[in-house]
Formats: C-alpha cells, structure tokens, sequence
C-alpha cells in the first residue's frame, strides 16, 4: 500500500521567498535613485525688472486666446503682430499664462516669437 502525505512540505517555497525578498531589499534602494539633479540658489529673491528694460508681455487664457498690450491677437496674425511689437520691445518677451491653458497654445506662441526674432523669452502663470 502507498503512504499517503499528510503535511506538505513547504521548506523550498520559504527558500523561494527569501530569495525574492532579499533581491527586493537590494533592488529597492536603487530605484529612489532616478531624476534629475538641480542647483537651487540659495538666496531666493525676486529681482526687481530694470524700469528701463523693456520686455513685451503677451498673456494666454485658459481659451487660448492670446492678449498683446490688452487686445486680442488670433493665431493667425501673431507672428507678424510679433513682428512689428518686438521692433519696440527689443529687450525679449514675457509670456503670461493661465494655469489652464493649454501647453499647445504656449508652445504655438513660443515658435511664433521664434520665428519673429525674439532673442529671450519667460515664462509666468498667472
């Protein structure tokens, strides 16, 4: 007659997860370590803008309308309204953006500044 089991034995399934759980434990501090490394100044203050600098400040809606001196500008005359504003605007752009705007209608303005031959542009949401 055969011996029939009556406890299993679970002595290489315990080894199987000591296994695992020190490979788990080596790996998981080497995981913390992606990113990207960045200098913070120390001493953050904000500069006060040169009264004589001039920087032309264009503004982004959370419609993506964009707003030139408080008018509104459509995307197809921005670049050249750009253009004739950036003659007297010589020191580079401040784009003005609402939290809720698209990141396309940013980008859209930033290559029509490009475009246009401003040499320097900001960013700030407002």
């Amino acid at each position: 007659m055969r011996d029939t089991f009556n406890e299993i034995n679970i002595t290489p399934l315990t080894d199987i997860f000591l296994v695992l759980l020190i490979i788990m434990m080596v790996i998981a501090p080497l995981l913390d370590q992606q990113g990207i490394s960045l200098s913070v100044p120390e001493n953050v203050e904000q500069t006060k803008m040169d009264k004589e600098s001039k920087i032309l400040s264009v503004m982004v809606t959370k419609n993506n309308k964009y707003y030139i001196n408080n008018e509104e500008v459509s995307v197809d005359k921005l670049g050249t309204v750009l253009s004739q504003e950036m003659k007297n605007y010589p020191d580079g752009l401040l784009i003005e953006t609402d939290g809720e705007a698209t990141h396309g209608a940013v980008v859209t303005l930033m290559d029509k500044a490009r475009y246009a031959g401003v040499k320097a542009i900001s960013l700030d949401q407002i």
